[in-house]
């Protein structure tokens, strides 16, 4: 039976007790060992195996494992090394990615409760003989998170805050041992707490709590942290002097997070899927991390999945689709005309020179437009191509699926923009059965100047058409009292853009792209094509008594428009 896919599920027992693909990241525990540091920060983009691997390192290290889990993966070659560490150490392994919530109190609550979770899977400390009384109602206060609990003991803030290291010194005091500590989406709360407006109350929670955790830890044997964003010293690890950080830029760890090209060609070779390599390569690959290519593995896995059930099935966002992807939200709505001729020149393949700032906090995003391109980099949306003098760098996006995640958000964004200006899109949509081509023609082009092209000179020429087709198309349906079609069959084929109005006027419109720069030729094939195949026969049975025919023709940001 062909092993299952592992959608969405990043708990390395599960997928290996029951029986799912799995590319084997086990060496990150040996480089990890032959590295160390005592606390660990890997930040990564979402969906590129941080859960996974922490996950990882629990099942190796945590007392009571099940060594079969390893089995034929490269970590069980290393003998000696299995026989010092598999097994041995106390774990404490929590995820904050759920702490969350409108208001502090709510997110103070959500924390309680993982933490609460966490400590409830060491009951056997109640019974302890190696706690006393005192420990024993330590650990009670740990575990009974609710406020309205009639418990003698609950976890109170002051309580929350010196968790993890008052749960990492029982464990110690059981069994002997220094723990190993695993915090998994760390930022996740910080970034919550910015967007809701607690921002300043959650630093100072999250500082103290692993301040107490990482500095002042006398039974930690070493931690691992995972998240997006590589948050400053002072804004929550102040006075951490043994934290080690490991970047998407770092060259130690580079492979282990993402798939790299020799981890697709072994899934699409098991799963008999190899001649989708180039496909797969162009919609997720593209990613660097320190000096190796990386493909995002949630869409592999994900197309894998649907490729299996439909090999004609053709690729999605996939990864793009599982965040609100509000960066690049912030970074149109902030743009000036720079930054859009920035964001034009990379969604046409090109790059961007950039200086990075990946230690930043989250109220340093909203400080300049720079850091929003430092924070895109670092949760995935650009990947580097080029290292440059200094910080600076040659920044891309990096495969297709982000472009065209890129192209959808800023066909939104214009939307949004422009239908926002009443006035103005009245005025040019009115100037279409006034005749008033002057108007229409300095109107297009001040839209084209202010928007962001996604033309792309590597694709045919109907696809540059549709950039234009879809701009015209979206200020012209602005009107409500219009019926407007695109390519409606009208008459002996169909027409980019018809238009009816209740004056009985109908409107056509056929949009070409001048791909050698000349607009009156682009223009007159556009009319031709209007007489040719008849278009205008279509309105004209609909009633319409007034037919008005309009070519229009675009090169870059340049356009004209003619009527016949």
């Amino acid at each position: 039976m062909r092993k299952k896919l592992p959608i969405g599920i990043d708990g390395f027992e599960k997928i290996r007790s029951n029986d799912f693909y799995y590319i084997d990241k086990t060496m990150f525990i040996k480089e990890l060992l032959q590295n160390w540091g005592e606390v660990n920060l890997f930040t990564r983009p979402r969906r590129f195996g941080k859960s996974l691997n922490i996950s990882m390192l629990k099942s190796f290290f945590e007392i009571g494992n099940d060594p079969t889990l390893f089995e034929g993966l490269k970590i069980a070659e290393e003998r000696e090394l299995c026989e010092k560490y598999m097994g041995k150490f106390p774990v404490i392994s929590i995820s904050l990615k759920s702490v969350d919530g409108l208001n502090f109190q709510t997110a103070l609550a959500a924390l309680k409760t993982v933490i609460g979770n966490e400590a409830k899977g060491f009951r056997f400390l109640l019974e302890s003989p190696f706690l006393d009384e005192k420990d024993r109602i330590s650990y009670e206060r740990l575990i009974n998170v609710d406020s309205q609990s009639e418990a003698s003991y609950a976890m109170s803030n002051a309580t929350l805050i010196d968790s993890l290291n008052t749960l990492s010194r029982l464990l110690k005091q059981h069994y002997g041992q220094n723990v190993i500590l695993l915090i998994d989406e760390y930022d996740v709360p910080l970034d919550k707490a910015f967007q809701s407006g607690y921002y300043d109350e959650m630093v100072n929670l999250i500082r103290n709590l692993l301040g107490n955790a990482l500095k002042t830890n006398d039974s930690l044997y070493f931690a691992v942290l995972t998240g997006c964003l590589r948050i400053s010293k002072e804004s929550i690890f102040t006075g951490l002097n043994n934290l080690k950080i490991h970047t998407i830029s770092d060259v130690r760890y580079d492979e282990y997070f993402g798939f790299t090209d020799a981890d697709v060609d072994e899934i699409l070779r098991f799963y008999g899927l190899t001649s989708y390599k180039d496909v797969i390569r162009e919609w997720y690959d593209g990613y660097r991390f320190g000096k190796v290519d990386v493909y995002c593995p949630w869409d592999v896995i994900n197309y894998c999945d649907v490729l299996l059930a439909d090999p004609e099935a053709e690729p999605e966002n996939y990864w793009a689709n599982t965040s609100g992807n509000d960066l690049v939200r912030r970074l149109l709505v902030r743009s000036d005309q720079t930054t859009r001729d920035e964001i034009e020149q990379l969604i046409g393949g090109g790059t961007i020179a950039k200086t990075l700032r990946q230690e930043l906090t989250c109220r340093d995003v909203e400080d300049s437009i720079d850091n929003v391109w430092s924070v895109l980099y670092s949760t995935g949306y650009l990947t580097l191509k080029e290292r440059l003098n200094g910080k600076q760098v040659k920044l891309a996006l990096p495969n297709r699926e982000v472009r065209e995640l890129f192209i959808d958000l800023v066909k939104e964004w214009f939307q949004e923009t422009t239908l926002a200006d009443s006035a103005r899109i009245h005025r040019f949509c009115a100037a279409f059965p006034a005749e008033d081509v002057s108007t229409i023609q300095d109107m297009l082009h001040d839209y084209l100047w202010d928007s962001i092209s996604v033309r792309d000179t590597a694709v045919r020429m109907n696809r540059k058409e549709n950039f234009y087709h879809g701009m015209v198309l979206g200020l012209l349906q602005s009107q409500g009292s219009w019926r407007v079609q695109s390519n409606d069959e009208t008459g002996t084929g169909y027409s980019d853009i018809s238009i009816s109005t209740r004056e009985r006027t109908g409107i056509v419109i056929e949009i070409k792209y001048a791909n050698d720069g000349n607009l009156d030729g682009a223009c007159a094939e556009a009319l031709k094509q209007i007489e040719d195949r008849n278009y205008a026969e279509g309105l004209r049975r609909r009633g319409m008594k007034k037919i008005i025919k309009y070519g229009m023709a675009f090169y870059k940001k340049e356009c004209m428009v003619v009527k016949a």
